[in-house]
């Protein structure tokens, strides 16, 4: 059986990422309000319906992607359901057809292992090097729920405070696309 904890509206007491403490920093100093959750290792999206059901909303899937060249990067957030077509994501971008980013980037560039993707990471990129691409069903859900950094620990915090507050914050204006 999947572990997920009893709900926090808290900080953990220690940190295991430099990406996760800078996380709830940030939360706290936007005054954004969460619920949270320690987990089991959590890698898909399977493993997130535990985490689903108590938080009583639905994990986002963040994706890392590039170019071929490695010269253009983007995480796409989109629904927790929806398989991810190379080929939509490129053409409502417009962008020429991208992959899956080497797993050696995610962590230098993310400060995040396999999945544990976060919008998060958004705190990192000072130089704007990823791009942010929101699905428009994810800006249009009343709640975000992701990864704060690591894969034993969840979220759920008010979409808009996302879109509106926490990516303002860090200068990073997404991308919105329908796929």
């Amino acid at each position: 059986m999947f572990y997920v904890s009893d709900i926090y509206n808290t900080p953990p007491e220690e940190y295991e990422t430099p990406l996760q403490k800078q996380t709830y920093q940030i939360l706290e100093k936007l005054r954004i309000p969460f619920e949270r959750v320690k987990t089991d290792e959590a890698i898909g999206m399977e493993d997130c319906i535990a985490i689903n059901r108590k938080l009583d909303m639905e994990m986002v899937k963040t994706l890392f992607l590039c170019n071929r060249q490695k010269t253009a990067f983007y995480l796409f957030i989109t629904t927790g359901g929806k398989p991810f077509c190379s080929r939509a994501f490129s053409n409502a971008l417009g962008v020429s057809r991208v992959s899956f980013a080497p797993e050696k980037l995610m962590e230098t560039m993310l400060g995040t292992k396999i999945g544990a993707a976060t919008i998060f990471s958004a705190i990192l990129d000072k130089q704007n090097e990823v791009q942010i691409v929101l699905d428009k069903e994810v800006v249009n859900s009343e709640w975000y729920g992701c990864s704060d950094g690591i894969t034993t620990s969840y979220m759920k915090i008010k979409t808009e405070y996302i879109t509106d507050t926490f990516l303002k914050s860090v200068k990073h204006i997404p991308a919105i696309i329908e796929v």
